[in-house]
């Protein structure tokens, strides 16, 4: 099988360099490389790529806003965030937003092929100057939920349908379905009465006359 590649970063040689490197493999195909988010977003259904690797700070549409609207629009896609801050807080914000990968700009060349079939066999891929971020957090603390994931935690907590959230939104029900697990995962809840208590008891619901 082919993999359809998609490289997103706003520095052409860098761009070059990749495309140049994994065109050496007869199971990839790069089918575009892009300068900024809203380039992938805008090209999304003509290119279908299998995995995307993509920059964090881009003009118009940075890294995590362009991963967070692939993975509504093709919840499918692998992204490989590639980036030169190795710091926790940009890897576990890349990991928030739905990235499968997180690869450092300085790694071995072979080492980026590695992550995209790891990605693409459904596992993670840290690259090791970024695994230090699956550290446990102190406390217990828990991974926050992105702006979307808070938007659609209101939304059920408001009781409605994954069908009457999709159809707010303008998204699928299935990638509702994506957020719901992903945010059950995240707070550490089962069921959609604990959703809706923790969103009473943390004050998600204020302000939006909604009455239990």
């Amino acid at each position: 099988m082919t993999i359809r590649v998609a490289i997103v970063d706003d520095h052409p040689m860098v761009a070059e360099g990749i495309q140049s490197i994994l065109e050496s493999y007869d199971d990839v195909e790069v089918v575009g490389t892009l300068p900024h988010g809203r380039a992938i977003i805008d090209q999304l259904d003509r290119l279908t790529p299998d995995v995307i690797l993509m920059d964090l700070n881009m003009p118009e549409i940075g890294g995590l806003s362009a991963t967070e609207i692939v993975l509504e629009r093709r919840p499918e896609t692998r992204v490989v965030i590639l980036s030169m801050h190795d710091n926790a807080e940009y890897i576990d914000s890349a990991l928030s937003h739905g990235a499968m990968g997180y690869l450092l700009k300085d790694v071995p060349t072979d080492e980026i092929k590695q992550a995209i079939d790891t990605v693409m066999a459904g596992d993670r891929y840290l690259c090791t100057g970024a695994q230090g971020s699956l550290a446990p957090k102190p406390g217990g603390a828990r991974e926050a939920l992105t702006e979307r994931e808070q938007t659609i935690l209101l939304q059920l907590a408001q009781g409605k349908s994954n069908k009457q959230v999709a159809y707010d939104l303008d998204i699928s029900v299935r990638t509702v379905e994506t957020h719901r697990k992903n945010i059950k995962r995240k707070l550490g809840i089962s069921s959609t009465a604990g959703l809706t208590r923790y969103a009473l008891e943390h004050g998600v619901l204020q302000g939006t006359g909604v009455a239990f």
